[in-house]
């Protein structure tokens, strides 16, 4: 019987289910063999990413917000920040994760076609993950906070890194609609599969117009996010939307009359704040 979407997660679940019972998976040597294909891929990727001083729009960043995204393709202030090597850690486990989903999903009987396949939308470029059972489906991995964005249909109202922009390109370009996004708890294992609604994805044709016109600019657009209070005293911080920006350096470089933002060391991490009126008793850090 050919699988349909709607059951992709109770079929993943249902088929993983004879291990509580004491029982072993079916899994072939064919299988075996291309999920090992699958992780080599995954770590040569990793391994090679592109280079920063050649960043172009692509489905992958057309969704950010539009300042972030003209300080990524036109900065090239000393200011801009490096990568750490434990978020580099981070992308390893989330590419290998992604391949262990799509073998669940392989293992339920689900059909899995056009893998990586690179698509086009008015010049603009992606390579979505695939499609499942005909419709485009993008593999996440997530936090438990983020997850919960996902399984309770919260993403329409906080999509920091244009999720649902990708998606629309992706759909876009193959002519499918009922597509989504099929998602894993890191913390806890648990898969969600949210499909949006049609009106909760952006018109990508006139997304990737406006943002073409915005990078234009010879200065960059109006701030994604604005400062938030922090405690009662009059200092401002940054929101979390601009925490792990590598540009919040340079794109508040008029905060604290001037000076630039100011880093404090807190128990529960670090603080940017773009206004001081009272002077936190902790160690600051600032470059």
């Amino acid at each position: 019987m050919k699988k349909k979407l709607d059951t992709l997660v109770e079929d993943i679940y249902k088929t993983l289910s004879v291990l509580g019972e004491g029982e072993a998976l079916d899994v072939s040597e064919e299988v075996l063999d291309n999920f090992g294909n699958a992780m080599k891929e995954a770590l040569r990727h990793w391994s090679t990413p592109r280079p920063r001083d050649k960043e172009t729009l692509r489905m992958s960043n057309i969704g950010r917000p539009l300042r972030q995204l003209w300080y990524d393709l036109k900065s090239e202030g000393e200011d801009t920040q490096a990568i750490l090597p434990q978020t580099f850690i981070k992308f390893l486990y989330g590419h290998i994760l992604e391949e262990v989903v799509l073998f669940l999903v392989k293992l339920a009987g689900h059909k899995v076609t056009d893998e990586q396949k690179e698509v086009k939308v008015n010049g603009v470029y992606g390579h979505m993950d695939c499609k499942i059972d005909g419709e485009v489906v993008d593999i996440k991995t997530a936090s438990s906070y983020a997850f919960r964005k996902f399984k309770n249909d919260t993403l329409k109202d906080d999509d920091p890194f244009g999720y649902l922009t990708q998606l629309s390109g992706y759909e876009t370009s193959e002519k499918t609609k009922e597509g989504g996004f099929l998602v894993l708890n890191k913390e806890s294992g648990e898969l969600t599969l949210h499909r949006p609604s049609f009106f909760d994805k952006p018109n990508i044709k006139t997304k990737i117009r406006d943002v073409k016109k915005a990078l234009k600019l010879d200065k960059p657009p109006k701030l994604c996010y604005t400062p938030i209070p922090e405690g009662k005293a009059g200092n401002m911080k940054l929101p979390r939307g601009c925490f792990y920006c590598r540009h919040k350096n340079e794109c508040h470089n008029d905060a604290n009359d001037g000076k630039g933002l100011r880093v404090f060391k807190y128990s529960k991490g670090l603080m940017y704040l773009t206004k001081v009126e009272k002077e936190p008793n902790v160690l600051e850090i600032t470059r």
